[in-house]
């Protein structure tokens, strides 16, 4: 399926949503979307990474699988038409709209750790997206959720291209000021997010900036 194939704009109207949250530049959202309900992710200005965690509800311990997800969709990439499946293999969401085009499951999220690796030891202390996961956590105890929860993420939004030898490269994004993504709800989800911090690729522009959520109960 090509790029065009998957860019498919969604019927849903802004001023019909039931909820609407703008998520600053590198703070971070903690939602709960029912079944059936769908959530929309809008990149406001362009060239920003949303990194997201998914988890059941019911049992946390039930989340979001990159590996089961990429091997039953044969993709590496995800885009309209994707299912996202949980480490149980049930379907979790599918993503109904996006006017992106595609988004990574590979790269993973930044951390102290991954900011030494990649960058520098100057680097370590600079936020970064499990930074703004531990702190929901910490923030937000009613939700159950432990730092053993934090496993794989999304990253809407983000272009890391697949290199010929099976390298991963952080690249541009591909994204610009309005461009979207929405999923729906095929279980009662918990939707956590990271609204990247990222200031040592261009993954954000080198520069993060705020996106916007939406949930309809269609």
């Amino acid at each position: 399926m090509s790029v065009e194939e998957t860019l498919i704009e969604s019927p849903r109207l802004n001023d019909k949503a039931i909820f609407k949250s703008v998520v600053d530049a590198g703070d971070y959202s903690l939602t709960k979307l029912q079944q059936g309900q769908t959530m929309r992710i809008l990149d406001l200005e362009g060239n920003q990474a949303a990194d997201t965690l998914f988890f059941s509800q019911e049992d946390p311990s039930e989340r979001y699988s990159a590996t089961d997800t990429l091997r039953a969709q044969q993709n590496i990439y995800l885009t309209t038409g994707s299912t996202l499946l949980s480490n149980r293999n049930n379907p979790m969401l599918k993503i109904v709209a996006d006017n992106c085009g595609r988004h990574d499951t590979l790269g993973g999220a930044c951390s102290n750790e991954s900011n030494t690796v990649r960058y520098s030891l100057e680097k370590r202390h600079m936020h970064s997206c499990r930074n703004n996961w531990m702190l929901a956590i910490a923030e937000n105890p009613e939700f159950g959720l432990s730092k053993r929860d934090i496993t794989h993420n999304v990253n809407f939004f983000m272009n890391v291209p697949v290199t010929e030898e099976g390298g991963l490269t952080f690249e541009d994004g591909i994204s610009g000021p309005g461009k979207y993504v929405e999923f729906t709800a095929l279980m009662d989800i918990t939707v956590l997010i990271s609204n990247c911090p990222q200031l040592n690729n261009p993954c954000n522009g080198y520069n993060p900036t705020p996106i916007e959520l939406f949930i309809w109960n269609d």
